[in-house]
């Protein structure tokens, strides 16, 4: 459910002749410093809340979640694995993919921002911190489309976020893990940590 809606598809999928004309304006993301665009908690599975502000700690990830409790990657002692513990996708390519802000939610992640997300931007163990408190740190952990992305953007976005521009990218996002507790909230800068 998306804020009281069933988890479906974007309106249009869109065709790989508009996703490469996508290309340029995701290319332009700021590296260094970005911005917070939405923030998604998931209580339960196809269940999607778009929420304003967040609070988010190393233990719980981010608060009202299902990470904590039913995660898919498990440690050996059955915690949630905090390599895949918040899913972040930039914004530009989900806002085209989702040919809009409404279909946003389907992608599954919970941080929506505006800043490369590359491995060659941020290698893992990069650190980012979000508004005033929050430090988040890219893990190793690889996030790439699935069935449920292609049957919610198509067939075409799948492969164009998989393909050989969109891997190297990182188009279809990132894993962080969080290092320092605290409060977000939309609108919040996000910026590089220098010397982490």
């Amino acid at each position: 459910m998306t804020d009281g809606l069933p988890v479906g598809s974007a309106a249009r999928h869109l065709s790989a002749d508009e996703l490469q004309q996508a290309l340029p304006n995701v290319l332009d993301t700021p590296k260094e410093q970005g911005l917070l665009k939405k923030i998604f908690v998931r209580p339960n599975e196809n269940e999607r809340h778009s929420v304003m502000e967040a609070n988010l700690s190393p233990e719980g990830g981010i608060e009202g979640d299902r990470w904590v409790a039913d995660h898919w990657q498990k440690l050996p002692d059955g915690r949630s694995d905090p390599e895949s513990q918040i899913t972040v996708m930039n914004s530009r390519i989900l806002q085209a993919v989702a040919g809009g802000e409404d279909a946003m939610c389907l992608a599954g992640d919970n941080l929506i921002i505006d800043i490369d997300v590359s491995e060659d931007n941020f290698p893992a163990g990069s650190r980012v911190q979000v508004g005033n408190d929050v430090i988040l740190e890219f893990t190793a952990e690889s996030h790439t489309g699935c069935n449920k992305f292609s049957a919610r953007y198509g067939q075409q976005a799948l492969k164009f976020i998989n393909g050989p521009i969109g891997k190297p990218l990182n188009l279809r996002g990132r894993y962080f893990r969080v290092v320092q507790s605290g409060t977000i909230q939309v609108g919040d800068t996000v910026a590089r940590v220098t010397g982490a």
